[in-house]
């Protein structure tokens, strides 16, 4: 049985629980200003909303390069047979096919996966790679499996406000200024790996937390039971308790995770931003 090391971008989200089931993480770069972080090691949510608030002006994030998916190949191979990466979503950032590149100097050894996902949309699928791997699984069973399941996850959020998707050129001033005004807060979920607008709700997030959940349980009436995610970029503590009591009420999880966004998905949705996420069948 092959000795398979499984390893994620650090835009999966899954911080804590990585160590526990033994994926390995590789950050990405945030830079604010002419300073560089490393997502989830010497940066936290915190300090990029504190630089916002005293600069207005939107953190960058930096993709690896070639060089240095090979030289986290490398290290992370160390002692394993063969390594399964995940990457966050090809239409969202550039890194998938730096680390395809990166991955044939490797020999076969190193398998590449475009999530099509972000964030515990992400996190699901290097779960699910850990689960198989864990049952004794192969490598080329476990890419097969989890490119199947990518098309089955449900990766959407609602943002509180839309101050950084504004800022960061993704909505009009207008649109900003008019979902503030009425307190519209438009669904954005993943339709084939891109981010696109859904359902607009209204009112206050702990009062659209419930219609959320519940337009996700009509679209999606069968689903892993095993476990989902509740996945927020620092929201309030009372929305997020709304969230997860409409989540045991109307689903039947076995597991519900609570995870804060890092800071990547941070730096492009904004504080309060949440979302459900699970695989659906």
């Amino acid at each position: 049985m092959a000795n398979i090391r499984i390893t994620s971008d650090s835009t999966c989200d899954l911080h804590a629980i990585s160590q526990k089931r033994n994926i390995g993480i590789f950050p990405f770069q945030i830079i604010l200003d002419s300073q560089s972080y490393f997502d989830g090691v010497d940066i936290t949510p915190q300090d990029i909303f504190n630089f916002v608030e005293e600069t207005k002006i939107l953190p960058k994030t930096s993709a690896p390069s070639v060089g240095d998916y090979e030289e986290f190949f490398e290290k992370e191979l160390k002692g394993y047979d063969c390594l399964i990466h995940f990457n966050i979503s090809s239409k969202s950032s550039g890194s998938h096919n730096f680390a395809v590149e990166a991955s044939k100097k490797f020999d076969g050894k190193v398998f590449v996966v475009d999530s099509k996902a972000l964030s515990t949309g992400q996190g699901l699928l290097v779960l699910e790679a850990a689960d198989m791997r864990d049952a004794g699984k192969s490598a080329e069973e476990i890419v097969a499996a989890v490119n199947e399941i990518r098309d089955r996850i449900n990766t959407s959020f609602i943002p509180d406000s839309l101050d950084y998707l504004h800022k960061g050129g993704r909505v009009s001033g207008m649109v900003k200024v008019v979902a503030g005004l009425f307190k519209i807060h438009p669904l954005i979920y993943m339709n084939d790996g891109q981010l696109v607008p859904g359902e607009k709700y209204r009112g206050k997030m702990t009062q659209i937390t419930k219609q959320y959940v519940q337009n996700l349980k009509e679209k999606y009436p069968t689903y892993d039971k095993r476990r989902c995610f509740i996945t927020h970029s620092t929201a309030e503590r009372d929305v997020v308790d709304a969230m997860k009591e409409a989540v045991q009420a109307m689903f039947e999880f076995d597991e519900i995770i609570e995870t804060v966004a890092g800071s990547v998905i941070t730096s492009h949705c904004g504080k309060g931003t949440i979302g459900v996420l699970f695989i659906y069948e």
